[in-house]
């Protein structure tokens, strides 16, 4: 082919191009977002030695299994709750009065299986509570308190947990001390949940609870195992990389929202997914040198998380869990057998990594928190047959009223958005088809905090 000829295939290639661009539409187009330099403020204070004199301290209580003792000061889960208490209390101090923590304490009855007799246990929580006192938005991050070893009844012998799950408490009390001192119009909760490994017994207790006090609870966090990079099966290290889990056909569903998914083909965009997409683009917006691996499960195979009792009543719930587990260090007594040592201890921990992980969760809360509320009523218009998208909706009830919205596009084999529209009014028209395409909106205020993305239903 001659250069010649070459150049006039690219001429008509790029006429082409610029009338394809022309027709979309002037009011809108697609977005590079930037970043917020307050979140990147607090990211930056995050602290890997922070984080790992916390997870230290937390296994320095020799066994937090949640039927262990809660009468001595300095062995087992009553004095491991007691010093994360403390902890919460002194972050407390530069909330100006707005950071609220409690024992939140609930009685397990003996159920014949992890739980031999009526046990009283307790979360340990710090409500950030929001500044706009007309904004009922909940945001809970969570990590759990207890440990076990190998066998899960055994309540006395020494059981550190610094990964499983010292890592999640520990970055749900740092984010709590950055956090603390910020204003934030809708309410966060850190939590440090008792009773996991006993069955979500804490989480369990905090969703049912959410839920007969009828909590707009907007996203729950579930932090488990966030700080190990290695497996037991390769020298390979991973800390580049970190796991979300998020159900695809919700737990809970009525009669006609099971139709509406079938019908529209919504199995891959529950409220827990379009969560755990949100905070896949917030991380890596915000933390370099981390990839968020979308898992399309709600949780590990045949295994289950904190999260999971949220996405049973109803809630959007993701489980943030590291890349590589090493199964050396999780549920293993503390020993050394053929010279290999086992054991969940702080040393087995990498806290450059988790200090990624807890960043990817501070990036995705605080830019959540200080959104505007999700746009209502979002439909696509199939009043007529047409290769063009007709997308309508309406401005939020609730809080600040938006700058703007975003219209995002993704094609139906894609897990993430790909394209990204401004528009300022509430329809749009978008020259795809919505036979080939799926959208959402979600709202956007003058700084670019998104909310959670809405799924379109149809409309005529």
């Amino acid at each position: 082919m001659t250069l010649k000829l070459k150049l006039t295939r690219l001429l008509v290639l790029l006429t082409i191009a610029s009338l394809y661009l022309a027709t979309i539409p002037a009011t809108f187009a697609q977005t590079i977002v930037r970043q917020d330099e307050e979140i990147k403020k607090m990211v930056d204070e995050l602290s890997a030695a922070n984080l790992e004199a916390l997870v230290r301290k937390l296994a320095s209580f020799d066994t937090r299994h949640s039927l262990s003792t809660i009468k001595e000061k300095k062995k087992g889960v009553g004095a491991a709750r007691e010093w994360v208490k403390a902890e919460f209390e002194k972050y407390a101090q530069a909330s100006g009065g707005r950071m609220v923590v409690e024992l939140d304490k609930y009685t397990v009855k003996a159920n014949g299986q992890r739980i031999p007799q009526d046990v009283e246990l307790a979360n340990v929580m710090a409500t950030l509570k929001g500044t706009d006192p007309n904004d009922d938005r909940v945001l809970i991050i969570s990590g759990h308190m207890d440990s076990r070893n190998t066998d899960v009844m055994d309540a006395k012998g020494k059981a550190p947990g610094a990964n499983d799950d010292g890592s999640g408490v520990a970055a749900v009390m740092e984010l709590a001390r950055i956090m603390a001192s910020r204003q934030f119009p809708a309410t966060i909760i850190f939590v440090a949940v008792t009773g996991e490994e006993q069955g979500l017994l804490g989480a369990r207790h905090l969703a049912e609870k959410a839920k007969a006090q009828n909590w707009n609870l907007i996203a729950m966090l579930n932090n488990d195992m966030i700080g190990n990079s290695s497996s037991d099966e390769t020298e390979l290290r991973n800390n580049m990389q970190v796991r979300i889990f998020s159900e695809g056909i919700p737990f809970v569903e009525s009669e006609e929202q099971a139709r509406m998914r079938r019908s529209t083909n919504r199995e891959n965009d529950s409220e827990s997914r379009q969560l755990a997409r949100y905070m896949k683009e917030t991380g890596e917006r915000y933390v370099d040198q981390l990839e968020v691996k979308l898992v399309y499960r709600n949780d590990r195979f045949l295994r289950g998380g904190d999260h999971t009792p949220f996405s049973q009543n109803g809630f959007p719930a993701i489980r943030v869990c590291e890349m590589n587990e090493n199964y050396r260090h999780q549920h293993q007594d503390v020993r050394v057998e053929n010279g290999i040592q086992y054991g969940d201890l702080p040393e087995f921990i990498d806290y450059e990594y988790m200090r990624k992980n807890a960043a990817l969760n501070l990036a995705s809360l605080a830019n959540l928190a200080w959104a505007p509320y999700a746009p209502t009523k979002v439909g696509i218009n199939i009043k007529n047959l047409t290769n063009k998208t007709d997308l309508q909706w309406e401005a939020p009830a609730k809080g600040e009223r938006p700058a703007g919205y975003y219209v995002l596009m993704r094609e139906t084999s894609s897990p993430v958005w790909e394209k990204k529209f401004f528009v300022k009014d509430t329809k749009v028209t978008l020259p795809y088809s919505k036979d080939n395409y799926f959208f959402a909106v979600q709202s956007v205020d003058a700084e670019g905090h998104e909310s959670i993305p809405v799924f379109p239903v149809p409309v005529r």
